[in-house]
């Protein structure tokens, strides 16, 4: 039976690859530290649970062996609190990679899929593409960068498979809806339940592409067992729906009641993923729009 070790595994996109994992037949541990600030966590009882943190060498060493697929999902995730503690986001995100990306190597695994970001593109002209040059605006977009590099280093110098995802705005059920810092779809859909108006940050024409949680889960299945040749690995791959909308449209598909907070800093005006790369690589497409899953919701 396949292995496959999903970390992060209890949160909103972790816990939909744990799903699709044992839908296809895999024996999956499920590693999470519940350090998010989520309001439930989704654990599988049929997964192997194990509560714990990928800082922590001497866990990793003991799980991996015989473990054929490692999803590296397990991050500080949310800018506004890597903008306050920049520390706390580079020791999670930069060491806690290389610390499991050294301990896959020393245990054999087979491929490491990494969830990246599409906040490495920062100030970059739209449609983003994988050649265009970092420009990160705030620490957990270098964080994230910083660890994309290590995975490449893995790859080129050790010869570990390691495929990079740089995720665009996922949505989707089981998405966080504490707080103020979640995703903005989540926020939307909380505050209309409660009644409440929505709060939209800066002036609304901020664009975004959104890519939904299933198509992300089903894009990690595919890129771990998929065979391809030995010069894909390594590399960044974008993971979006190919198309963004404004924040403005998103607010007025959920609410005709809505409010304008002040904008934030360290956050790109608009972002769009050129999906090329992926789609011709692993034969991957994107099944959802972001409206017809909110209109499902409403």
């Amino acid at each position: 039976m396949i292995k496959s070790l999903v970390t992060g595994g209890a949160g909103f996109i972790g816990s939909h690859i744990v799903d699709k994992l044992l839908n296809a037949g895999h024996s999956v541990i499920c590693l999470d530290n519940e350090f998010a600030d989520n309001e439930i966590f989704f654990w599988n009882d049929k997964a192997q649970n194990i509560k714990g943190d990928i800082r922590d060498a001497n866990l990793l060493s003991g799980l991996l062996p015989g473990v054929d697929y490692v999803f590296h999902c397990a991050a500080e995730s949310r800018i506004v609190p890597a903008i306050k503690n920049p520390l706390n986001t580079l020791d999670i995100n930069v060491l806690g990679t290389a610390n499991l990306l050294q301990c896959s190597r020393e245990a054999g695994v087979k491929r490491v899929i990494f969830s990246s970001t599409s906040s490495a593109y920062g100030l970059n002209p739209v449609p983003n593409v994988e050649t265009q040059p970092e420009d990160c605006l705030n620490p957990y977009s270098v964080s994230k960068v910083s660890a994309e590099k290590i995975c490449s280093m893995y790859s080129n110098l050790y010869g570990l498979q390691t495929i990079i995802f740089r995720y665009f705005n996922v949505y989707g059920e089981r998405a966080p809806r504490k707080g103020q810092y979640c995703p903005v779809i989540g926020i939307f859909l909380r505050q209309k339940e409660a009644g409440e108006s929505l709060t939209i940050v800066g002036d609304g024409n901020q664009r975004r592409d959104f890519v939904y949680v299933g198509d992300v889960a089903n894009a990690n299945l595919i890129a771990a067992t998929k065979e391809i040749s030995s010069n894909h690995f390594g590399q960044v791959y974008n993971v979006g729906n190919g198309y963004n909308i404004s924040i403005n449209e998103i607010a007025k598909s959920i609410s005709d009641d809505f409010i304008y907070v002040p904008s934030r800093e360290g956050e790109a005006f608009e972002n769009l993923a050129d999906i090329t790369k992926f789609k011709s690589t692993f034969h991957w497409e994107p099944q959802m729009t972001v409206e017809n899953w909110i209109a499902k919701q409403i």
